[in-house]
């Protein structure tokens, strides 16, 4: 998409640098995208909004109620917010950053940011105790295990006449950044490819009422599967009984029992480029499910349960010039562990992540992982986004396959 098309919203919050966001406004809109500004009350005593309206051809909004006189009157806030293909808070203090992490929206910056369905990245700036405040820190935390973009500032001196970390980071870098983060909308890298992916926990019956399963929630696959269809794929997904949305663009085979998924996978392997196993497939089912439903009547009951297909093994050894993926959930020997089953079942690469770390387990929406290839690389993932871990696993995959071609 031409940068024409593309709309930057820029909120500037209360900061001393905010006399630098004038400098990255005129370069935005000189590379030809289109630049709306909002600023907070407290920027407005830093720089005046005709600056920035000068600058980006656009008036300058500040306030959520104000006149409108036109013929159809739209609610700004929202109408601001659908418009935008990316949002940028910069300066972001110390304040905004703790209204975005506990939903308050009491004036338009805040209140933008909460309605807007675009990537939101926050560039803070503030004096080194500020930065460093363990509620500054937590809320940058929350922000990010959301799917904001968070960016450290630079370390140096300070407006307050101290030296340390808070000082916002060069106009260069930020700007970069933004050009990266617009550029990766546009991309279609995956484009012509075929990517099949599982999802979700296995259910294995235990009588028409009962079942084994596992506290999988099936968002880590779901959304390697958005963001593989928005990088151009065609994308499959086989998918354990869970409770979300199927992506854009995305075909959902259903499946219940570790059986079916090694059915379905297996039928859809020979179409697929590349295959990414993020289900959590349990290990056991039962031999011979009841028909009629148990009744509670002996103070213990035993089960006799036999294991289920290694759905992964299968998958290496019939790996071909596939590139596949597995996921590896452990409670110790991390490392060990991971690079085992790398090595045992054919992996390109593994996705291990330690589920006892608050963040990493089951059913929550963020990730703690560390990535290792075949080749003997490594790569550490810190707290993030399901969403944002689903990019960076792509984007190794992406790597991997350009090294193959090599």
């Amino acid at each position: 998409m031409a940068p024409s098309h593309k709309t930057i919203l820029i909120g500037i919050s209360g900061g001393i640098a905010a006399y630098k966001v004038a400098e990255l406004v005129s370069r935005l809109k000189k590379k030809g995208y289109q630049v709306e500004v909002i600023m907070t009350e407290s920027a407005r005593q830093l720089v005046a909004p005709l600056t920035f309206s000068t600058l980006s051809g656009r008036p300058v909004r500040t306030e959520m109620f104000h006149e409108i006189v036109t013929e159809h009157v739209e609610v700004e806030h929202i109408s601001m917010a659908d418009r935008a293909d990316l949002m940028v808070i910069v300066p972001a203090t110390a304040n905004i950053i703790g209204k975005a992490a506990n939903g308050i929206a009491d004036d338009l910056l805040s209140t933008v940011i909460m309605a807007a369905s675009c990537p939101v990245m926050y560039f803070p700036a503030m004096n080194t105790r500020m930065w460093e405040h363990p509620v500054l820190q937590e809320n940058i935390t929350k922000l990010r295990s959301l799917g904001y973009e968070v960016i450290d500032p630079d370390s140096g001196f300070l407006a307050c006449g101290t030296s340390g970390k808070g000082r916002l980071g060069s106009i260069d870098s930020i700007e970069a950044k933004i050009l990266e983060t617009l550029e990766k909308q546009d991309r279609q890298t995956l484009a012509g490819k075929t990517v099949l992916v599982s999802a979700g926990p296995t259910r294995e019956p235990v009588d028409p009422v009962r079942y084994l399963t596992n506290r999988s929630s099936g968002k880590m696959g779901y959304a390697i599967a958005a963001a593989a269809s928005k990088r151009g794929a065609e994308v499959v997904l086989v998918s354990g009984p869970v409770s979300l949305s199927v992506p854009t663009g995305v075909k959902r085979i259903s499946v219940e029992t570790a059986l079916e998924m090694q059915a379905a996978m297996a039928e859809q392997m020979d179409q697929a480029d590349i295959v990414i196993m993020a289900a959590a497939v349990a290990d056991y089912r039962v031999a011979k499910p009841a028909t009629e439903k148990i009744k509670k009547d002996d103070e213990e009951m035993s089960l006799n349960l036999v294991k289920n297909p290694d759905i992964l093994s299968a998958l290496g050894a019939r790996k071909g010039q596939r590139i596949v993926v597995g996921f590896a959930a452990e409670t110790n020997d991390l490392k060990a562990n991971a690079l085992s089953k790398l090595k045992k079942k054919n992996l390109n690469m593994i996705v291990a992540n330690d589920v006892t770390q608050a963040g990493a387990g089951f059913d929550v929406d963020t990730n703690i992982a560390v990535i290792y290839r075949d080749n003997g690389s490594s790569r550490e993932i810190p707290l993030t986004s399901k969403e944002a871990l689903a990019e960076i696993i792509l984007d190794e995959i992406e790597c991997n396959d350009k090294e193959d071609e090599r």
